[in-house]
């Protein structure tokens, strides 16, 4: 019988490293990004825009979350 996979120190290390860079990249576009309409208030995003991006995170969300309650739904009732 095969061992588990057993997660070395270094290998851990590597993948938080790896995921604090895409944090920081994210996190950096976040704020060129959001401070573009700053300038140039013809160029800011509108009440209805904020609106629209609002009503797209939510429908994002309860769709991912709808999601993972069926994978798991589905694990734990056997289907798969």
């Amino acid at each position: 019988m095969a061992e588990p996979y057993k997660a070395t120190r270094a290998g851990v290390w590597i993948v938080v490293s790896v995921l604090l860079v895409i944090l920081l990249f994210a996190m950096a576009f976040l704020y060129v990004g959001w401070g573009m309409g700053g300038d140039h208030p013809e160029n800011s995003m509108s009440a209805s825009g904020y609106a629209a991006m609002t009503m797209g995170i939510v429908a994002t969300m309860v769709q991912g979350v709808g999601l993972m309650a069926l994978v798991f739904y589905s694990s734990r009732s056997g289907h798969d």
